[in-house]
């Protein structure tokens, strides 16, 4: 286990490739430990990022497993489920390295079916599908089809429109159709990990599709509670958008019955590191379901803004209720926001739509 706060990327290191090293060896005796480690550990490999460290472990396996691609793949079948340990990303990306020539497209496509079981495949199927896509796209709906979960998994994110850190299809940004068989076969599936994956696939297709992922969600939702929550988290770029077909799926299509009263900031400038807090109140005048969420107009480096919502609740509020909020926001500088002195402000927004800003400043 890394320690919180150490990058991901030293989880590759001279000791646990070591003994990633040794466990190739136990399979392949020929495997040359020190010289493994002396190509994949030089000088360039301190300043190497993730992505980076996991592709130059990949290139020294390729100088050190058999030259002959089907014996060496054999050696990674053979080490499969023998070590752990994160070295072992590099299997896929060897097959997607070493691999995509015609004549080895079965044994790499099986391969990757294989090593999905321990370690995820969605970023190396890619390239298959872009330079083989119905051969690719045929074994994806099989696997959607298969008793294993890593598989069935494999078959929607690997098939992801725009899979972060993958490689994009810029295909099925254009046309996704040849990705709704998969999804809509994996729209009940048991697994929640599987499930995780349909709605990711569903909210990247929403990204550029809006209205299909719409139409899809009004035909699954309220079948089952499996297939309800793929739809709400499917959905989640659209309800941030304030999309009004997806917000109105939900019950989240109601303004006039609200009032939002003494919406206010406890302060009207803050430093970087401390908390804004701000309060409101909510009156129902008939009985609603409600969506609250907020927007930060943040200043970006440039000096220009940019806004990132946030959710406060959803539920439902009987006829004339009221309630109270008082919501604290941290700006303490983190590794995935910076922040940037300048005026910014928050937005009050009720299913969808804004309800009033306020400005503040960031010193």
């Amino acid at each position: 286990m890394i320690e919180k706060g150490v990058p991901l990327k030293n989880l590759l290191n001279p000791e646990s490739l070591r003994e990633f090293a040794e466990v190739i060896k136990n399979a392949y005796s020929q495997f040359m430990v020190e010289e493994f480690l002396k190509l994949t550990l030089d000088e360039t490999w301190k300043d190497l990022e993730l992505k980076a460290r996991g592709r130059k472990v990949t290139l020294s396996l390729g100088k050190y497993l058999p030259s002959d691609y089907k014996e060496a793949i054999g050696v990674i079948d053979k080490v499969l489920g023998k070590y752990e340990g994160f070295a072992c990303y590099s299997f896929p990306d060897y097959v997607e390295v070493y691999g995509q020539d015609e004549e080895n497209f079965d044994i790499s496509v099986d391969a990757l079916g294989k090593i999905t079981e321990y370690f995820s495949s969605e970023f190396a199927i890619r390239p298959f599908i872009i330079n083989y896509e119905e051969k690719t796209m045929n074994q994806m709906y099989k696997w959607s089809k298969d008793k294993n979960e890593h598989r069935r998994r494999l078959s929607s994110e690997g098939s992801r429109p725009a899979l972060p850190w993958g490689q994009a299809l810029e295909k099925y940004k254009k046309d996704p159709t040849p990705i709704l068989a998969i999804l809509e076969q994996l729209k009940e599936d048991e697994s929640l990990y599987v499930r995780k994956s349909v709605a990711n696939n569903l909210n990247d297709i929403s990204k550029t599709h809006p209205k299909l992922v719409v139409d899809i969600a009004k035909k699954w939702y309220g079948k089952n509670d499996k297939t309800d929550w793929i739809v709400k988290h499917a959905c989640r770029t659209l309800l941030k958008k304030g999309d009004p077909d997806a917000l109105s799926i939900f019950g989240y299509n109601d303004t006039d019955s609200v009032d939002v009263k003494g919406f206010k900031l406890n302060q009207k400038a803050i430093n970087i590191g401390d908390n804004l807090t701000f309060t409101f109140e909510i009156i129902t005048k008939t009985a609603s379901k409600i969506r609250l969420e907020y927007g930060i107009d943040y200043v970006k480096s440039n000096g220009k803004r940019n806004r990132k919502i946030f959710q406060l609740s959803e539920g439902s509020f009987k006829e004339n209720e009221s309630k109270k909020y008082d919501r604290k926001h941290s700006f303490e500088d983190v590794s995935t926001r910076k922040h940037y002195p300048g005026m910014h402000s928050v937005t009050l927004i009720v299913n969808g739509k804004e309800q009033g800003s306020l400005d503040f400043e960031l010193k």
